[in-house]
């Protein structure tokens, strides 16, 4: 019965403290040790003024638990708070708010109720000073400062108390991390306020958690907007910016989305007007044209026919408004970032953000910098003693980190070119497989060509190395940002995320590039082949046959939209409520400090598929935005049912996020462009429709676009073994796609001037897409400004009512000590107070 009372409360025994932190520890082989790791720690955290609580492993479920309840009271947290300059409420703001959604009526099925969406009033804040609590709006010092601001201060002096005994000073036994990783405890973590199914029982639990369950991570609710203010309320405005984000790339989506399935549909609809396609299909034009054998020796002659399905599907994603679909994207992501500016100005503006920087650089210290770095100087600023890292040592950890990143991103290399050489060895395999009369794969053999076995096998074997050198670059990068000893947290995970980042770019986007930039671009021509690795090889560069692979860029789009949906499968039950509060959540995931930066990456890298590359599919912002929307609210339940609660922690911005956004911005105009002039058909089409075509009707462009070769000049190893099955002896020529003289010519098998042609305009289009597309990109980030008027002036009206209400308060209080001081002082003494109000009139 006893604990069955203690079911979901969030309170000591007494009722009244509450559980700020929760520590839980077993007992096992090693317990002498670690018990006296504990004593000391716990000792020293008494000292600091934590208050604290163990509930024995006799209550707990497995009989081997136990958990240390830590309560922070109001001395603690006055004190921290001071420390770390806390901006907290001292007047209720009366600047008014401006109309963040216009159209209220049409807006309102995606509203939240006002409740949820503004959980608390909009206040004046400043910085904690515990010399001025008079100043601050303190109704109650319970409730004064809210659960994520509580845990926030409690895990900062659980990372920096030392377990070490009285009178020794043993520099590396510090943190709760070290405790953690060395097994003397076995988890820390805040509590979540209530059951995410169920309220709270106490009236005085907030139940934010079932409020975010109810009205955000629900999917049948996919379509109303997210509670921001709530979530930054409960989790801390780290994760609140990257659902703010999050969400606002999904609404960004839902443009480039439209527009995408615009070029799509104008593809499926204008295939009646495609001639070229007509002519390949055609049994008297494509069916007549005899290919010249696409590898050696196991490859025969083909029809040109056979390509009829796959010029088709070329045509729905290469068309005429596929170039105006690349210069939309281009601007897209332009207002996309621009826009994101306005909306991150606002929620720093907000959420209080604006002068946060500056106190995270100096206060926020990592405690591993602390530890490891024994030098110290003198801070020009604080004039205090700080630990810093020499130049010497700063300078060799950065060679070694930069080489360690080179050796890695060569093995990714190493690892692509081993793909290409699987794709270029086994292609001549499946050709002969496919075709060989005699096997039972005949029917198949008409729908899966050798092109598209050796594309889906190569992508499977490319998708299971990428996630394999997943696996040891999150490994790789962590040692390397450790090695480097990063001085803040901000700049920790900035350099996390840089390394990671350009390991994950690498390993995603590298095949991406050999498919768009290098495959059938140099493969030279009959009797002249290009060979990887030299001839010797026998490994022929792969030829494309009028169809843009999009397979591997889609790949990783259906991969999200399959792991998010198997993540809302696997998640594992709530723990069955007859067990306490912290034992619930001692059964959930941990949320690690990379899981935020790992939401981030899939986002980011999501970004780069449909930006880099959407000119070869435009459909890719589609995929995205259904990924996305099934992404919040997947993460939103991950969050709020499968997750310990994080430990709240600030952020004004998405950090070197922002960076690689814009770095990737401006490559994808450059690799749009090129993939329109190199990867696409277009170009060749335009320069045909109207320099080479008298009737501007595109009939005859297929046979124009082919060159001739004469059989007899194919040298022995690259005849097909059996041609004589395919052509016949009358056949005594073959195409293959380029322009070359014909066989005879007294130029024979060199480029045609209609080559230099196509070359000069593709190089034109590139030079005038790229300044078009940069030209209108820096117009729009020229005329939006990054900080909206109004949030400008409320900012500076906001700033002048707060020093107003200092002076004021500073005023007042000055006056109050001269009249206490008057009232104690010996009457005969009269000169002091005319000395003191003289002081007050020259203060005022």
């Amino acid at each position: 019965e006893a604990l069955q009372q203690n079911t979901d409360t969030v309170f000591f025994r007494d009722g009244v403290r509450r559980v700020d932190f929760v520590l839980s520890y077993v007992d096992d082989k090693d317990g002498e040790k670690k018990q006296e790791r504990r004593r000391a720690f716990e000792a020293n955290l008494e000292k600091d003024g934590l208050e604290l609580e163990t509930e024995d492993k006799s209550d707990s479920k497995d009989q081997k638990t136990y958990f240390l309840k830590i309560h922070a009271p109001w001395k603690v947290l006055a004190t921290y708070a001071d420390v770390l300059k806390i901006k907290v409420p001292f007047k209720t703001s009366d600047v008014p708010h401006g109309q963040d959604v216009p159209l209220e009526c049409l807006s309102h099925p995606f509203r939240l109720p006002e409740h949820v969406m503004r959980p608390e009033p909009d206040y004046f804040t400043y910085p904690f000073d515990k010399t001025k609590t008079d100043f601050f709006l303190i109704n109650d010092k319970d409730t004064f400062f809210p659960p994520s601001t509580r845990n926030r201060i409690v895990y900062y002096i659980l990372a920096r108390c030392p377990y070490y005994k009285e009178g020794l000073k043993e520099r590396d036994k510090t943190g709760i991390k070290r405790l953690l990783s060395n097994g003397t405890y076995t988890a820390a973590f805040p509590l979540h306020d209530c059951r995410y199914w169920k309220r709270a029982r106490n009236a005085e639990c907030e139940s934010e958690r079932f409020n975010l369950y109810q009205h955000w991570a629900r999917f049948l609710i996919f379509y109303k907007e997210q509670p921001l203010n709530l979530i930054r309320k409960y989790y801390g405005e780290k994760i609140g910016i990257y659902f703010a984000w999050l969400g606002f790339y999904t609404e960004m989506l839902f443009f480039a989305a439209v527009m995408g399935v615009i070029c799509f549909t104008y593809g499926l609809l204008s295939y009646d007007n495609n001639v070229s396609s007509k002519e390949i299909c055609d049994a008297n034009i494509g069916g007549s044209i005899v290919m010249c054998p696409l590898c050696d020796k196991k490859c025969p002659f083909w029809k040109l026919n056979s390509t009829c399905l796959s010029s088709w599907q070329s045509h729905l994603f290469d068309n005429e408004g596929t170039i105006f679909f690349a210069i939309f994207m281009g601007i897209w992501v332009t207002l996309f970032l621009e826009f994101w500016k306005r909306r991150q100005a606002r929620l720093e503006y907000e959420w209080d953000l604006v002068d946060f920087e500056e106190e995270q650089q100096q206060l926020q210290i990592r405690p591993e910098f602390e530890i490891q770095c024994t030098s110290k100087r003198l801070n020009k600023i604080s004039q205090e003693m700080e630990p810093y890292l020499p130049v010497t040592s700063k300078c060799a950890r950065f060679c070694l980190s930069t080489a360690t990143v080179i050796f890695w991103i060569s093995l990714i290399v190493a690892c692509i070119i081993g793909v290409i050489a699987y794709r270029l060895a086994v292609y001549a395999a499946f050709a002969s497989i496919i075709k060989d009369p005699m096997r039972k794969i005949q029917l198949v053999g008409k729908f899966i060509t050798p092109q598209l076995a050796t594309s889906v096998t190569a992508s499977c074997i490319n998708f299971v190395i990428i996630m394999i050198l997943n696996f040891f670059y999150e490994r790789v990068a962590i040692w390397i940002t450790d090695m480097e000893i990063p001085k803040t947290h901000l700049e920790y995970e900035n350099r996390l995320t840089m390394k990671m980042f350009l390991f994950q770019f690498v390993n995603y986007y590298s095949s991406c590039f050999y498919v768009a930039f290098f495959k059938g671009k140099f493969v030279g021509s009959p009797g002249d082949y290009t060979y990887m690795f030299g001839p010797w090889s026998k490994l022929r560069n792969e030829e494309v046959v009028f169809l843009i692979s999009a397979v591997q860029r889609q790949s990783l789009l259906l991969h999200s939209l399959i792991r998010n949906w198997w993540s809302s499968r696997k998640g594992r039950h709530h723990p069955e409520n007859r067990y306490s509060r912290w034992e619930q959540d001692h059964a959930l995931l941990n949320f690690t400090q990379l899981g935020l930066f790992y939401e981030y990456l899939e986002m980011v890298v999501q970004f780069g598929f449909i930006t880099l590359f959407v000119a070869s599919f435009p459909l890719a912002p589609l995929l995205a935005l259904f990924n996305n929307i099934l992404e919040i609210r997947v993460d939103a339940w991950k969050f709020t049912t499968q997750y310990k609660r994080p430990v709240a922690s600030k952020a004004r911005n998405i950090g070197a996020w922002q960076e690689i956004l814009n770095a990737v911005a401006i490559l994808s105009v450059v690799t749009n462009a090129f993939i329109m002039a190199f990867t696409s058909d277009m170009i060749p089409r335009m320069v045909f429709l109207y320099s080479y075509d008298e009737h501007k009707s595109m009939r005859g462009y297929v046979n124009n676009s082919l060159s001739v070769y004469n059989i007899s000049h194919i040298p022995e190893r690259n005849m097909p073994e059996e041609r004589d099955d395919w052509f016949g002896n009358s056949t005594t020529t073959c195409r293959y796609r380029d322009y070359r003289y014909p066989p005879g010519h007294q130029k024979q098998y060199t480029h045609t001037m209609q080559f230099w042609h196509i070359l000069a305009a593709k190089m034109a289009f590139i030079i005038i897409m790229e300044h078009v597309v940069f030209v209108v990109k820096f117009l729009v980030a020229w005329m939006i400004p990054d900080v909206p008027t109004g949030v400008k002036a409320r900012f500076k009206r906001e700033r002048y009512l707060i020093q107003e209400y200092l002076h004021n308060y500073e005023v007042e209080r000055l006056k109050l000590q001269l009249s206490a001081s008057f009232l104690t002082e010996p009457q005969s003494e009269m000169s002091l107070p005319t000395d003191k109000h003289e002081t007050l009139s020259e203060c005022l």
